[in-house]
């Protein structure tokens, strides 16, 4: 079932001047606009061919505020040397840590992924948990992360919020939240399953490039007829 919207986010009033968010429409349009941009890193790990359920998790982990442009090759790196919990457990943290440079905080990062190696090894039999209590029980694993894991890798309907998703949906006035946990529970109300995993895929380029968090370009937005533009106070 549906999870009822928290009750400290009031519900944005109308503008005349807006037409009805309409979701269809609005995914059409993001396609179609956001066709030449560099994909989001997942997505773009995924078409590389490295979206098993490991690899999801540990580029979702590694991703965890390092940009796009910077993940994808750190995880191109990484996944020459490992891609199994396996092959990743049998490296030492120091080789581990080496492969993980130019991402941040590449120290406890390898320690968690040695950890949660170890733990898929020993305690699920080498699979990855396919729910979102079983991945977030493994440390430095938060619900955006599963999230991505569970949508992109095992194509369970999920909503992975970053600081796009989160910005992005406020702006457009379709939930009203004050953090991205919250934007998660409101977004699961109003958006349709089908957009689940996909509002992630589309909103993270949209975000870099389109609705960017200062002076969003607002003058060619494909989605402006229908955004609320809550909040925006300067734009191009």
């Amino acid at each position: 079932m549906p999870v009822p919207r928290p009750s400290l986010e009031a519900e944005r009033p109308a503008r005349p001047d807006k037409a009805p968010f309409d979701f269809d429409e609005a995914f059409r349009r993001l396609r179609a606009a956001l066709s030449d941009l560099p994909k989001a890193a997942m997505f773009d790990l995924r078409d590389r061919g490295y979206g098993s359920p490991f690899e999801q998790l540990v580029a979702s982990l590694i991703s965890a505020r390092t940009r796009d442009e910077v993940t994808t090759p750190v995880c191109l790196r990484l996944f020459a040397a490992a891609h199994t919990p396996a092959e990743m457990a049998a490296l030492d943290e120091e080789t581990l840590t080496g492969l993980l440079h130019g991402a941040t905080f590449p120290e406890p990062k390898a320690r968690d992924i040695l950890a949660l190696s170890r733990r898929i090894l020993e305690e699920h039999g080498g699979e990855v948990p396919d729910t979102m209590e079983g991945l977030t029980a493994f440390r430095g694993v938060g619900p955006k992360i599963a999230a991505l894991t569970l949508g992109v890798a095992f194509d369970r309907p999920a909503i992975a919020v970053d600081i796009h998703v989160h910005r992005i949906t406020n702006r457009w006035g379709i939930i009203a939240a004050a953090t991205p946990e919250r934007s998660m529970a409101a977004l699961e109300a109003v958006l349709p399953r089908r957009y689940w995993v996909e509002i992630n895929e589309r909103l993270v380029p949209f975000g870099k490039f389109v609705c960017t968090g200062e002076r969003p370009r607002c003058s060619t937005c494909p989605l402006l007829d229908m955004c609320r533009q809550v909040g925006v106070t300067t734009h191009r």
